[in-house]
């Protein structure tokens, strides 16, 4: 998670035992001005020294479209002294019609010591009424998996581009899925980050007629920032899961091959250079090219096919852009489970 250019204090200090008595006087004081509002429970996980401030400003800014009771969790489980500190506070936001603050609430928790291991109680005793449970976990998972915690989460939220070994960190999760009966979605913010890049690269099939390209694909050029061949992998798994090429093999670091349904080669070519997290990708079949170019620090996508070109919408590496797009989509992400199939050898 990128470092953040300002930060927000977690709100008023509270015992354990009187957050709801508190949180009554909170409201209380609004005068009726203030309209609570809650769709989710988003419950953010992190270990990272700080990130209780850091992540108090996410959500503040996640609020303004995702009404939500958040409940954020800065652990330490490394330390030799045993601690538990909370805090309350609301994200209020004017509402439309401009008449109202629509307000979220946000409750805050400091564990460090053995109370870490207090996680799934505080995370359940908090929860807002039969709301949904999106869990955002920042960290790398741990093994063994908490089941008293992954019982309750409908969603869980994590990113992938961090992840020292993808493969050991999918299986910790696809075990925890597994245990919980198949109800926890798999969200990957490394798959978000390919929203605007594969609608850009779609778009180029979407008329039947450009179909007949696909048995015509040759090679397809990955462009991306040091720190993101997974993303670029994650692409590349994409392609191949939904044009249901086979045979992947890994020849070199930067090359992979693959099959297509007629049995054509194909290769991908993987180069790194600084710039967006996907700087480029060329989809060439034949005389034909077909290409995305995300220039740094742009908003939009250089898309060209042949001397056709026109610009997209962008998407940009920030917690909060992301949070917010993932937020706003629902269903089982099978897309994103076929395209790890397809490349979980490389990642």
């Amino acid at each position: 998670m990128p470092p953040a250019a300002e930060t927000f204090a977690p709100g008023i200090s509270v015992e354990i035992g009187k957050i709801d008595r508190e949180l009554k006087k909170l409201w209380a004081e609004g005068g009726g001005a203030k309209t609570r509002a809650s769709l989710i429970n988003l419950a953010v996980y992190s270990e990272a020294p700080g990130s209780l401030p850091i992540n108090t400003r996410i959500i503040s800014e996640i609020t303004e479209a995702h009404a939500c009771r958040a409940i954020v969790i800065g652990a330490n489980p490394a330390a030799k002294k045993n601690r538990v500190e909370a805090w309350i506070n609301v994200h209020c936001h004017v509402s439309r019609a401009g008449s109202k603050q629509v307000c979220s609430e946000q409750l805050s928790f400091l564990l460090e010591g053995p109370s870490a291991r207090l996680l799934p109680n505080i995370v359940f005793s908090q929860l807002d009424s039969d709301l949904p449970l999106v869990l955002w976990w920042q960290e790398e998972f741990s093994d063994p998996m908490d089941p008293q915690l992954w019982a309750w989460v409908d969603r869980v939220i994590y990113d992938s581009q961090g992840w020292r070994d993808f493969r050991a960190q999918m299986e910790r999760v696809e075990t925890a899925q597994a245990e919980a009966k198949q109800r926890i979605v798999l969200c990957d913010l490394n798959w978000t980050r390919l929203v605007q890049i594969r609608l850009a690269v779609a778009q180029f099939f979407d008329h039947p007629s450009m179909q007949t390209y696909f048995d015509e694909i040759e090679s397809v050029e990955i462009e991306f920032a040091p720190g993101f061949r997974s993303t670029a992998l994650l692409l590349a798994g994409w392609l191949a899961a939904q044009l249901r090429w086979s045979d992947g093999r890994q020849k070199g670091k930067s090359e992979l091959g693959f099959r297509g349904q007629e049995g054509k080669k194909i290769k991908i070519t993987l180069s790194e250079k600084a710039g967006e997290p996907i700087g480029s990708c060329v989809v060439r079949c034949g005389s034909v090219e077909f290409k995305v170019t995300h220039a740094p620090n742009a908003d939009l996508l250089e898309v060209a096919a042949g001397d056709r070109k026109c610009r997209m919408p962008a998407g940009q590496n920030d917690a909060v852009r992301l949070m917010n797009e993932e937020l706003m989509r629902g269903g089982p992400h099978h897309v994103y489970l076929r395209a790890v199939n397809c490349v979980s050898e490389f990642l």
